[in-house]
């Protein structure tokens, strides 16, 4: 069966891929062949089922800030097809949005239902074929033409656009044609830790600034305290960026807490100090003088073995810098690492290097083209993986529109 364009993958850099297609040139009707039996299945489970579509940050040189991997290539097509572009298309395809305080968007539907409809209802309009249960088992490139055997069919197309998303037997594939692969590991991830210090604490969250030990990377942000150890933002940042380092290292490093930010631990220790003589028959374990939640400062406190029923007036300054040595530069054992939620995302995939980011296509296989995160790119979490799909599959639209 032949079809100009096929697109492997039918999640969301697939789908917007081929209707974007359809958009630019009303002749072109791109085939989708998507290996399970529904469409954007992860978009139905991100953001917790409610889709964070993108992120309210409208100034690329800003917002490639927020890809480890990635960063430098997105910034020409993020002057091509931005957040603000994004919202726009959606909005005009009766997708109402609502940018929440910490910047994430969502449908105001709160329901990525809102957002596969949409999708649907475009590939329907521009009347884009689909097949499901179509898992590619063999790419080749024969006589100017690909060819992709499935564990059905034979296609061959001219123009072949691969939006598998981290599919390790797509980037099999692919090594097999000779393309390469940065090998992937995984990429957003929390941090199991077993310590005193943040034993029945879980659910409690606080800003924080942490750091590894042996590597030159830190990040600020809220810290979550969870049962098996540390999560949130700063955490995801930390595992983000540090994808590659921490696989070589088996997730087993060591961590530096600053629970007071920006605080070192000789102005910490001068602000206890000064406290000391102010709050006088005040008990150290009830009164807290940083700004931390009192749970947190209860637990360090008496990690530090400060009696409950010391007070301010008769802690010693050895106890009060070993207290501000535990609230600025608490160390963590970290020992493995588990999954967020269900937002698997991968560093790894098709070596940069080798794709034109103006037209998405491979440099060395021609007709071939890459979108979303089948590339060696990936973000924190936010809304910026969808953006790099939006954006990546905006413009190897638009150069399939106007090259066909």
């Amino acid at each position: 069966m032949h079809h100009d364009i096929i697109i492997l993958g039918g999640g969301a850099s697939g789908v917007f891929t081929a209707i974007q297609i359809a958009e630019m040139n009303s002749k072109l009707r791109p085939l989708i062949l998507e290996r399970s039996k529904t469409l954007l299945n992860k978009v139905k489970i991100s953001g917790g089922g409610r889709c964070n579509v993108t992120h309210a940050e409208f100034i690329p040189q800003d917002l490639i800030k927020n890809y480890p991997r990635g960063e430098r290539e997105l910034l020409g097509p993020f002057h091509q097809f931005m957040t603000g572009d994004m919202m726009a298309w959606l909005e005009k395809n009766q997708v109402a949005l609502k940018i929440e305080e910490d910047g994430r968007i969502f449908p105001t539907s709160d329901d990525s239902q809102s957002i596969i409809d949409c999708f649907l209802s475009a590939l329907d309009r521009y009347k884009i074929p689909v097949q499901t249960q179509e898992a590619a088992t063999r790419l080749s490139f024969e006589n100017n033409l690909w060819q992709i055997k499935t564990s059905r069919n034979t296609y061959t197309c001219k123009k072949i656009v691969v939006a598998t998303g981290s599919s390790p037997k797509i980037w099999e594939l692919l090594s097999s044609l000779n393309l390469k692969i940065v090998p992937p590991v995984p990429s957003l991830f929390t941090f199991n830790v077993k310590d005193n210090r943040i034993l029945n604490l879980a659910g409690l969250s606080t800003q924080a600034h942490i750091k590894l030990r042996d590597f030159p990377l830190d990040a600020y942000g809220p810290l979550l305290i969870t049962h098996w150890g540390l999560s949130g933002p700063a955490v995801l940042k930390l595992s983000a960026w540090g994808a590659r380092h921490l696989h070589v290292k088996n997730y087993q490093f060591v961590i530096e807490v600053n629970w007071l930010e920006n605080s070192s631990t000789s102005s910490c220790l001068e602000l206890l100090l000064s406290k000391k003589q102010v709050l006088g028959k005040q008990k150290v374990h009830t009164h807290s003088v940083v700004d931390i939640p009192k749970r947190l400062w209860q637990s360090l406190v008496a990690y530090c073995q400060i009696d409950k029923e010391c007070s301010w007036a008769e802690i010693t300054k050895k106890e009060l810098n070993t207290l501000a040595q535990c609230l600025t530069a608490s160390q963590f054992n970290i020992q493995g690492k588990s999954t967020f939620k269900d937002e698997f995302v991968t560093a790894g995939g098709v070596e940069l290097k080798t794709v034109n980011f103006k037209s998405m296509e491979s440099k060395t296989h021609k007709n071939m083209y890459f979108t979303g995160e089948v590339l060696n790119i990936d973000a924190i979490t936010g809304g910026f993986n969808f953006q790099n799909a939006w954006t990546t599959a905006y413009i190897a639209a638009k150069h399939i529109a106007h090259e066909s």
